[in-house]
């Protein structure tokens, strides 16, 4: 070729790659040093974004940014306790709350305008504007950990050379719901300013003040909240978040981002008259658990982070799950509703029984103590002879419809729940060895462990769309996203076809899997599967570009900075299991963790190619705190797993090897 030729080669590459851009490729926000990440503004910008972030009693959804330069900022507040009328799924009470309703603060005289400069997110929104005179505004929302309380902590700065005056008014915002709304009458929502008046800033001096938004039962008297205080909870439960199962790598973004959603995962738990209970969020689904989100999704992470409330919210959410238990092997329900006090099943069997043994198996193996699983293992027999009892003549498990619950079709049997199933099933070896479990249960789980992977390969293997994989249910002829599950699971008979057509144009698009090929509805939970399942399978690099890109979008992109639920549908909600599975990708993917007893596990960690080192900090699981630390070593790989006092395992070992180490 020409070096003319190989010159117009190139220039027609470039323009397509610029023809291509959008301007969602150009990341909006950026990291900084201090762990969080930063948007500034430029001038005249317009985008609006929205975050939440939980406590206790409640949780907040911010919507802020910028229309032509100028602040837009709302807060739709939730309050999962405040329950109203029917007392449904969605019964938590909500109220959105516009900056604009607000009356503003003057400054000589004049108005308030906000001009922000920069955003930054760390489990705290804050903000910098100035006004058109050169007045700085800084801000910080946050929500109570542990109060029905949503605080805008506002530092107002004369940074002019001239003394200004400064008037806040008399901020008494009240709204009264409608008795016959809610299940216990009235309730009073209010916004309310903690300083009122009239202050001289000289040049350089600053002023503090909070805007406080609460939710409260009519006959509840209004009470004092110090923002100091409620910004030291935060911030405290912010920083030992980040302080625990720390991942660290070359990787700035991926480490961030498993900060982030550490964070995300363990905020959104609700102390409910049925104890805590982890909630999805989204301005949804709270006071409840669901098989998926709860069971499946979310707990089995928690005894790795070794949150206090989120190991006891799983705890709780199995205790909830095993009411429904019955002799006649009826199913539980989907979702426990209503702070526990309801249920709803309107999607009936949705595998809900293989959901709840699998992620009730992991969980008590890592959480390893004894007398908890103790209390633990009759759900997770129940649900493991329930899944027996659904297996159909050709060997799967038959459920009504999966976790999607009909919005794409499933089947009289899907590729999910069986999986699911084999999965609990191996699980439930390992629990039963710790327990003392008579061997003939044992081999009778070892037994069903391998006729269902048989299964699964007769029933659903299949080429599909050229791709030598999986079909999602009889008769299904184009790729589905749920094609992942069996790597997740630890079946790579298919591996190599099934990561083809994970990343194929088929199904791959810029916000990660299509819910189905030619679809352009997408759901984070099953692209987080995928990941981690491609990542187990040990193809690596492939996994490795597809996680940078997916977290570069979600951390830094134009909606920031957790993975969403969905698209269309949900308008891409922060739900905070989909959170869970993120982190579960670095452990169960790249570090390859699987518990096989109170005090044991196995890992294959894979260190990426240009990696020369990645450390896994502050382990909580297993009763230990340990660190596991990979380093190259020539063609192989040395890991490390230790604590303070011991090392557990120092060994050389091939790149993706399979371990075990005793703590």
């Amino acid at each position: 070729m020409s070096s003319t030729i190989k010159n117009w080669v190139l220039v027609i590459f470039t323009l397509g790659i610029l023809s291509r851009s959008t301007a969602q490729d150009v990341p909006r926000w950026s990291l900084t040093n201090d762990s969080d990440i930063r948007w500034e503004v430029k001038e005249k910008d317009s985008h609006v974004d929205h975050v939440e972030m939980s406590g206790f009693y409640i949780s907040s959804i911010v919507h802020y940014g910028v229309e032509n330069g100028v602040l837009n900022q709302k807060v739709q507040l939730v309050f999962p306790m405040l329950r109203t009328i029917p007392n449904d799924t969605h019964a938590s009470l909500s109220h959105t709350i516009d900056l604009k309703e607000v009356p503003p603060i003057t400054i000589d005289g004049t108005p308030v305008i906000e001009y922000p400069q920069e955003f930054s997110l760390r489990g705290i929104l804050s903000f910098s504007s100035r006004t058109a005179e050169g007045v700085t505004i800084n801000h910080q929302l946050f929500p109570s950990i542990d109060r029905p309380v949503f605080i805008d902590r506002v530092q107002i700065t004369n940074a002019t050379g001239t003394p200004i005056r400064v008037d806040i008014p008399n901020i008494h915002i009240s709204h009264a719901t409608n008795e016959d709304q809610g299940v216990t009458g009235v309730y009073i929502i209010d916004v309310v300013s903690d300083k009122q008046g009239s202050f001289t800033l000289n040049p350089g001096e600053s002023l503090e003040n909070a805007m406080v938004y609460s939710g409260r039962k009519i006959n509840e008297e209004q009470s004092y909240v110090s923002s100091d205080y409620e910004f030291s909870k935060r911030k405290d439960l912010i920083d030992r978040t980040f302080a625990n199962l720390v991942f660290e790598s070359p990787n700035a973004i991926l480490n961030t981002e498993f900060a982030f959603a550490k964070l995300r995962a363990v905020e959104s738990i609700f102390q409910t008259k049925g104890g805590l209970m982890h909630g999805p969020g989204g301005g949804r689904y709270y006071a409840a658990i669901w098989a998926n989100d709860q069971a499946e999704y979310a707990d089995p992470f928690f005894p790795f982070l070794g949150n206090l409330a989120g190991n006891e919210s799983a705890i709780n959410s199995f205790r909830h799950f095993a009411r429904f238990m019955n002799s006649d092997f009826n199913p539980i329900p989907s979702s426990i509703i209503a702070e526990g006090t309801d249920f709803w099943n309107g999607a009936g069997d949705r595998g809900d029984m293989a959901m709840i043994a699998y992620g009730a198996g992991r969980f008590a193996l890592a959480y390893g103590k004894k007398n908890t699983v103790k209390e633990l293992w009759p759900l997770i027999e129940w649900c493991l002879e329930y899944c027996r009892r659904k297996v159909n003549d050709q060997g799967v498990v038959a459920s009504d419809s999966d976790e999607l619950e009909g919005r794409f079709p499933a089947g009289g049997a899907n590729l999910n729940t069986s999986c699911l199933y084999y999965d609990a099933l191996i699980s439930a070896g390992y629990l039963g060895k710790e327990l003392g479990i008579e061997q003939a249960e044992l081999d009778s789980y070892k037994k069903q462990a391998i006729d269902i992977r048989q299964a699964i390969e007769t029933y659903f293997g299949a080429t599909v769309q050229g791709f030598k994989t999986y079909r999602y249910y009889k008769g299904n002829n184009v790729l589905r996203a749920w094609i992942c599950t069996p790597l997740a699971m630890g079946i790579y008979d298919r591996s190599k076809g099934t990561t083809d057509a994970l990343f194929s144009d088929n199904l791959w698009t810029k916000d990660g899997l299509a819910s189905e090929s030619g679809s352009t509805t997408f759901w984070d939970r099953a692209t987080l599967y995928a990941l981690r399942g491609v990542f187990a399978a040990g193809e690596t690099k492939r996994a490795l570009d597809f996680l940078e890109n997916y977290s570069g979008r979600r951390l830094l992109g134009e909606h920031v900075p957790y993975p969403v639920e969905a698209y269309p549908e949900g308008n891409q909600r922060h739900l905070s299991a989909e959170s869970a599975l993120y982190c579960r990708i670095i452990i169960e993917g790249l570090w390859g963790i699987r518990p096989i007893g109170f005090n044991e596990f196995s890992l294959s960690p894979k260190l990426p190619e240009g990696w020369h080192s990645m450390i896994l900090k502050n382990i909580r699981a297993f009763n230990r705190n340990f660190s596991i630390e990979v380093k190259k070593e020539g063609a192989k790989i040395n890991v490390k797993v230790f604590d303070g006092q011991k090392t557990f395992l120092d060994e050389s070992a091939e790149n993706g090897e399979t371990l075990k180490c005793t703590l």
